[in-house]
């Protein structure tokens, strides 16, 4: 991100003046009260986005609130993914004065009564992964703006996703490269729409290198807990005369995992089997090796949640298709890759 402005407060003039156009245009598209080109739009969100400009509540329309109270649905708490997408997102509603009500939905509680109880209390919600159904999402929409994290689009929903396909391929693709013929994908492609994202990328990866067969993948819940469970699958898959050379997991907490099970039955890594997550959370760096991976911006997920929120309570109804944030391979020393551990410190 430039640093040009750090000496000065970002305003909706420094954005005009980034994106190369009026202010009244920077305002048309963050409003949404007329339609803007798509180009146009995208000059003006990349200058917001560069800048972490979060637009005014003084632009809104009258008819709205002068205080804005965000719903926030999340299927958990635990692990680093959603601590960092909350943080974002809590931040910059912070930033404008906006309150945030979270919502846990756990296996204990019934997430969609969780969630009905709120809406009378809330001016617009965001609703991540799976939560709650589809149908009641179509109900809410009707009384009150929405945005959808990390799930299918809806028809009248703001969306911000990250990139899963085409990553999860460049990744597969980069094992398949190491020489590595039996890949496994870990992880249950019906557990979300990002998880069969990147097992479609996983199997788009393998259709087309001859040769290699797709395997069922190890389905389990993505989360450290199932290590144990991916490994003793696999060794029993193993015993019965498959094989396997390459783990394709559905995030990080779960290939770390992995290989410290792995590891404990004497398995090397990646001398016997390589590993590959998703997400590039921490640790993925300072556990020996280090773990190859696609980074994904947890925080920024977060964040620009909150600003097309933001957006929609405001009145905007133009362009309400996908944000989709791009991701990047980030290659360690899992895959096979010569790997410096002292090299930590660079992501």
């Amino acid at each position: 991100m430039s640093t040009e402005h750090d000496d000065r407060p970002v305003t909706i003039y420094t954005v005009a003046e980034r994106a190369g156009v009026s202010i009244a245009t920077v305002s048309r598209v963050l409003s949404g009260s007329t339609p803007a080109s798509a180009r146009t739009r995208q000059r003006v969100l990349r200058a917001v986005e560069d800048l972490e400009y979060v637009p005014l509540r003084a632009g809104r329309p009258v008819d709205v609130p002068t205080h804005e109270t965000h719903g926030l649905v999340l299927p958990g708490l635990a692990g680093p993914y959603y601590s960092e997408l909350l943080s974002g997102f809590e931040s910059t509603a912070a930033r404008d004065g906006q309150s945030v009500v979270v919502v846990v939905c756990d296996a204990s509680k019934d997430a969609e009564a969780s969630v009905r109880k709120i809406l009378g209390r809330i001016d617009g919600i965001v609703i991540a992964n799976d939560t709650i159904s589809e149908s009641l999402i179509r109900q809410i929409v009707k009384t009150t703006p929405t945005v959808l994290v990390a799930r299918e689009a809806i028809e009248g929903c703001d969306s911000v996703q990250v990139e899963n396909f085409i990553s999860s391929a460049e990744l597969t693709r980069h094992l398949l490269e190491h020489g590595r013929g039996r890949l496994v994908f870990v992880g249950d492609p019906d557990d979300s729409h990002d998880i069969s994202e990147r097992y479609r990328g996983f199997q788009h990866a393998l259709t087309r290198k001859r040769g290699v067969e797709a395997v069922a993948p190890v389905r389990v819940r993505y989360e450290e807990l199932s290590g144990k469970s991916v490994v003793e699958q696999l060794l029993a898959a193993e015993a019965s005369g498959a094989s396997f050379d390459g783990l394709v997991c559905a995030n990080d907490e779960l290939a770390l995992a992995t290989m410290v099970m792995l590891a404990r039955e004497g398995r090397r890594v990646p001398d016997d089997v390589a590993v590959v997550g998703f997400d590039d959370i921490m640790t993925s760096r300072y556990l020996a090796p280090g773990l190859t991976t696609v980074q994904q911006p947890m925080r920024e997920l977060g964040r620009w949640a909150a600003i097309r929120l933001h957006e929609r309570i405001g009145g905007r109804r133009f362009d309400v298709q996908p944000q989709v944030l791009p991701t990047r391979l980030v290659v360690r020393g899992s895959c096979g890759c010569d790997w410096d551990p002292t090299s930590v410190a660079r992501a």
